[in-house]
């Protein structure tokens, strides 16, 4: 009979398991890893990374900064002080922003050391953040789109100055924070959504991926944020390749007011097959057309302009997004791009 009571209950168990797998969503995958959006674009196998082709072409581009490209410190510094009662977005450099919105202040996916990687490893940021992270005003609102190291920086949590800031980032990235002295931590699955201050903060689906180490692929969940305040919508776009799903999320969520794209990181010709082409980051014509699926009316350019990801020249993408903006129905000054240490009012960019 004990046995009979045993075999019972793992059998009941199983069910429940299977039960409980078939009502997940699509992007959860059976044995814990997560995957992007139904039908999105997979990788080609025809890419083959090697770091020593990547290096050796690396060195073919010019690395001359243009002096414009960076907001001398002292007006940067000025700035923040001049506009800290008003509404604005500050760029630090590559994903990291300010977003000041009423009483509340957003940091996204922060990173202020010099190299983008494990310890003193990975690619080294050609132009440093626009402040230091003792010089970051009062955070409120922490947000983090995925594991990888140029947006998730241990070193970065560890030091963070305001730990009682709130939290919100993917599945099974709280542990970075609760163990670094965070105790306001929440995590999201796609299209949950939280309120904080009066913010509305749902996490939206993106078609990119989680790594991190040689053992955890997409053991991580990855996403972008819809952020909505006061009658306007801001949309943060996780890392992010061109896929369906936005036309999809245009039509439930948009317009939007503005979305913040990324719009560098795209080729690795000639280890990739076709040049300017990655499935994990738009191109600045891909990030644009992103742009017009969402109905967004105006979008702002990432994820450039910092560090050597790829192998595109480093001041192509501003310029691209800028040129192709006409082709996806966008006004030249309706395709942003800010210079490092650049702040803008809310009025100034919405208007």
């Amino acid at each position: 009979m004990k046995k009979f009571f045993i075999f019972f209950i793992v059998i009941f168990n199983y069910n429940l398991n299977l039960l409980a797998m078939e009502n997940k969503p699509y992007h959860h995958l059976k044995d814990g890893k997560f995957r992007n959006p139904e039908g999105s674009p997979v990788r080609d196998m025809k890419f083959n990374w090697s770091y020593k082709i990547f290096n050796e072409e690396k060195k073919k581009l010019n690395m001359n900064v243009p002096k414009e490209h960076v907001i001398p410190k002292d007006i940067v510094i000025k700035s923040l002080l001049e506009n800290k009662n008003n509404d604005y977005i500050f760029w630090i450099g590559h994903a990291t922003f300010l977003i000041k919105l009423g009483n509340t202040t957003i940091i996204t996916d922060p990173v202020f050391e010099k190299n983008m990687g494990p310890l003193i490893f990975g690619p080294k940021r050609f132009v440093d953040p626009a402040i230091k992270l003792d010089e970051l005003p009062n955070i409120d609102l922490f947000l983090l789109t995925h594991n990888h190291y140029d947006h998730l920086s241990t070193r970065t949590i560890q030091r963070f100055p305001y730990k009682k800031a709130k939290v919100v980032t993917a599945l099974k990235l709280g542990k970075y924070f609760t163990k670094n002295g965070f105790n306001n931590v929440k995590e999201l699955d796609w299209y949950d959504q939280i309120e904080v201050n009066n913010i509305k903060i749902t996490f939206m689906p993106a078609v990119h991926w989680s790594k991190r180490s040689l053992w955890d692929t997409n053991k991580t969940l990855w996403g972008s944020f819809l952020i909505e305040y006061n009658g306007k919508k801001f949309f943060f776009a996780c890392d992010t390749g061109y896929g369906g799903i936005y036309k999809e999320l245009g039509k439930k969520y948009g317009p939007i007011d503005l979305t913040f794209i990324n719009i560098g990181a795209y080729n690795f010709y000639p280890m990739a097959p076709k040049k300017d082409k990655s499935i994990y980051h738009t191109n600045p014509e891909e990030a644009l057309n992103i742009g017009k699926d969402l109905k967004s009316k105006k979008v702002l350019g990432m994820h450039w302009g910092t560090v050597v990801l790829s192998l595109e020249p480093i001041m192509e993408p501003g310029v691209r997004f800028k040129n192709s903006s006409s082709q996806y129905g966008y006004h030249p000054d309706e395709a942003i791009t800010f210079k490092i240490g650049q702040l803008e009012t809310l009025d100034n960019i919405l208007r």
